[in-house]
């Protein structure tokens, strides 16, 4: 595989030397090369206490107790280097912690914006229809992402928080396939063996990995290879679910889908888009290591990728890693919206470039 990913994707070997890449995606490239511990291996050894019967609020003032520790135990542990530390999981471990957060939040789901507060520990469904154990539709190691992530280990999964019109994985995030049922154990088996089968990462991508988050860090208590954590997501989640992410995250691969007007709601069903995920970018700087995608829309230029590209510039750094996205088809319902019939033009493929330049923006691909 190693010899197929090189001669197919030629700029992921290249992107190895790019120093501006390298930059912002520092931690990640030390811990896809084995040289620090992923986030989540980190979590294992980092000893916490606390009483799984306490109250849900008891546990997130808890968590954000350690959470602040956590981030000084990770700059030591870094300083010292992987070879100088030893990896020794706790009886009761900050990801236990998360793990038993999740638990409860299962029970009066909120890990997405719309809280739909449902009990799915009952069998109940929401908004996603995602229930209580994860249901993957596919495992393998996926060639077409970013050059810095190739090959990237995906394991996507079935429901998705939000409705795009234009949905390119609808048959997954609309639950037209069936997918299959996997257990913790069973879904930490197959991400080790994606690192051992050369990965650079683990992606947990679908759909939409939110609604599964309790399953991905019940999933990585049994992970036993040191790999790094992908999140790739529409960035349509809840502040609980951006803390319940940080510390567990090494690398957030975020869309940034809409501009501040209404084409979320018009187009994704997703109410109150630019607040949500302008917050929740945010945190991910804060909190981990960055890539955002921004799909651009036929005729939504001005109204979406100008002031999405603006906001990055501004609020994330000119260096931050962008990928601006020309991969637009209409797929599953955008007949109903009437730019969305088309692809892009080579014109408006021009101009998104010219946004991204006069933006500033030095660490973006096509």
């Amino acid at each position: 595989m190693v010899q197929m990913w090189r001669l197919i994707r030629p700029d992921a070997t290249a992107v190895l030397n790019d120093e501006m890449v390298r930059k912002s995606l520092s931690r990640y490239f030390a811990v896809m090369q084995n040289a620090k511990l992923a986030k989540f291996m980190l979590c294992k050894c980092f000893p916490v206490e606390f009483n799984e019967e306490s109250s849900l609020d008891e546990l997130w003032k808890l968590h954000e107790q350690y959470t602040q520790a956590f981030y000084e135990f990770e700059k030591e542990v870094d300083s010292k280097g992987k070879a100088a530390f030893e990896i020794v999981a706790q009886r009761k471990s900050y990801l236990d912690l998360k793990v038993a957060i999740a638990k409860q939040i299962m029970k009066n789901c909120h890990f997405c914006i719309r809280r739909c507060n449902i009990n799915r520990h009952e069998g109940k469904l929401g908004f996603c229809r995602c229930g209580k154990t994860i249901t993957v539709s596919s495992i393998f190691e996926h060639m077409g992402e970013e050059p810095e992530l190739v090959p990237s280990g995906t394991v996507f999964t079935l429901g998705c928080t939000i409705r795009c019109k234009h949905c390119q994985n609808w048959a997954i995030s609309q639950w037209l396939e069936n997918g299959e049922a996997y257990s913790p154990e069973r879904l930490a088996k197959e991400i080790v063996l994606l690192r051992e089968s050369g990965c650079r990462n683990v992606n947990l991508v679908g759909g939409e990995p939110t609604p599964w988050l309790e399953q991905w860090l019940e999933t990585f208590k049994h992970v036993t290879l040191n790999v790094p954590v992908v999140w790739n997501s529409n960035a349509y989640y809840s502040p609980e679910t951006a803390q319940l992410l940080a510390g567990f995250v090494d690398v957030y691969l975020l869309d940034f889908k809409y501009g501040p007007g209404d084409c979320s709601k018009k187009i994704s069903e997703a109410p109150n888009y630019w607040e949500v995920c302008t917050s929740n970018h945010l945190q991910a700087k804060n909190y981990g290591e960055l890539i955002i995608r921004v799909l651009v829309l036929p005729s939504h230029l001005e109204c979406c990728t100008r002031p999405i590209l603006n906001w990055i510039a501004e609020n994330l750094g000119r260096e931050i890693r962008v990928n601006v996205m020309f991969q637009y088809r209409p797929e599953w319902r955008a007949y109903e919206i009437p730019e969305l019939r088309r692809r892009l033009t080579r014109s408006e493929m021009e101009a998104a470039i010219r946004i991204a330049r006069d933006a500033g923006l030095k660490n973006f691909i096509t």
